[in-house]
């Protein structure tokens, strides 16, 4: 634990010193950061009604290893829902790539379905570069079983993995990122559409999370920023 809380302030060191010219001792880093109430991870995840799909099994095989050599190698995925109006929900997929923690693709869509998993996939899939076989590990949500999306998965060779049932630590980058999101973009805004939704969705992922949030994992770079200086190699 020691060793991670030191990896963090050293990261954290960098960047200030890096980007603003501060030099600050991580001590006085980690008191700051200690006295700010940082919310924990929510280990509740929303339950989503839907119809009945054959049962898919299959094991683990990402095992808690969230830092991966190279782009597209490890993806995940998972939902969640933003409330709009009285008593309606908007949801959200989005896909993760674990080299550089970057958010590859979302979508935003009015039902929770095998629909809204299948087409964030295929967005994926169009727009990545894909060269050999990619671990695609989620959590056991229905959608993500379905004989079609499963049948998408094998037809461009991505390896299905999933998270032991109601435990949210198997995919915590994605689970955090979700956090952050509703942090600092959902829960600061009322919504009243889905083109609201989509607005700021493309507002936090695009314009700010992708290009400017650093990530100790990255040795505080950005995700696009780690993949540009990959791809430069």
């Amino acid at each position: 634990m020691k060793a991670k809380k030191r990896i963090g302030t050293r990261t954290f060191r960098i960047i200030l010193q890096r980007d603003y010219g501060s030099n600050i001792y991580e001590g006085r880093i980690y008191r700051l950061l200690k006295s700010m109430n940082f919310l924990k991870m929510s280990t509740t995840k929303p339950r989503f009604k839907s119809r009945n799909t054959p049962e898919f099994t299959s094991d683990n095989l990402l095992k808690q290893e969230f830092n991966s050599k190279d782009p597209n190698q490890v993806w995940t995925t998972d939902f969640t829902y933003i409330s709009i109006g009285n008593k309606r929900h908007i949801y959200f997929c989005a896909i993760l790539d674990l080299y550089s923690r970057k958010c590859n693709v979302w979508k935003v869509s009015n039902k929770i379905d095998d629909k809204l998993a299948f087409d964030t996939l295929q967005i994926a899939i169009n727009t990545r570069r894909l060269t050999e076989t990619i671990i695609f590990h989620s959590d056991q949500d229905s959608q993500l079983k379905s004989l079609e999306f499963r049948r998408l998965l094998d037809k461009h060779q991505l390896m299905p993995s999933y998270s032991k049932l109601g435990y949210p630590y198997d995919n915590v980058v994605t689970e955090v990122f979700f956090k952050y999101l509703k942090q600092r973009e959902f829960n600061r805004r009322r919504f009243f559409s889905i083109d609201e939704v989509r607005l700021s969705c493309f507002e936090y992922i695009e314009q700010f999370y992708n290009n400017y949030n650093p990530y100790s994992a990255n040795k505080g770079l950005t995700p696009n920023k780690k993949e540009i200086e990959y791809f430069k190699n």
